[in-house]
């Protein structure tokens, strides 16, 4: 195994994890709002593209029961010791966690099989017009789960599956996703934005 992915670990205790849980700002979150984490609802989610889970354990700190779906066999078992550890930290981070179920395998096939009110993608994004270089982080990530060439198959399928939205993590600066109908609206961050799909 590389160095580099040696050094890769998904962390739900301390660093941007945590401080997100402490200041991020509760529902009132541009990711929170996307999800329809608002007016009192909190919908069964599905992270169709775990990666890190920051966004999944964000959605069940916040009080929804979310469905973790990841392909890579090597990121999945990250996130299940991340998840582990976590849970051992008893407390807040425990029941967090208890409020997350992590699935190993395609969510283009798993999907079909869950009743999920609302679905996140997060696939890896499109590569940046901009010179600057990515987070190693994220590169380490890329690295282990490549490209995500299927992403449109995938929204294909959770537009077909979700019985409340469809949600798309995106750059703010990227062109929408080929071969994908137009989304019902949009909530726009800096650097990120949710592309918003709501089912009829």
């Amino acid at each position: 195994m590389k160095q580099k992915d040696r050094e890769l670990r998904v962390d739900f205790v301390g660093g941007a994890v945590a401080h997100r849980l402490r200041f991020g700002g509760g529902r009132g979150q541009a990711l929170a709002k996307a999800m329809g984490l608002r007016n009192g609802k909190t919908p069964m989610i599905v992270d169709a593209t775990a990666g890190l889970g920051r966004d999944s354990f964000l959605l069940a700190s916040l009080g929804a029961q979310v469905t973790l779906i990841e392909r890579s066999q090597k990121m999945h078992a990250l996130l299940a010791k991340g998840m582990a550890d976590a849970a051992q930290e008893g407390g807040e981070l425990r029941d967090i966690i208890e409020r997350m179920t992590l699935i190993q395998g395609d969510a283009k096939d798993v999907l079909p099989q869950l009743d999920a009110q609302a679905i996140l993608i997060d696939p890896m994004h499109p590569p940046r017009k901009s010179t600057a270089l990515v987070k190693l982080e994220l590169r380490q990530v890329r690295d282990i789960v490549g490209t995500d060439v299927d992403a449109a198959d995938l929204m294909r399928v959770a537009l077909e599956t979700a019985r409340s939205r469809v949600v798309l993590k995106w750059p703010a600066k990227a062109d929408p996703m080929i071969g994908i109908k137009p989304c019902s609206h949009q909530i726009l961050g800096k650097t990120t934005r949710y592309d918003v799909w709501m089912i009829d």
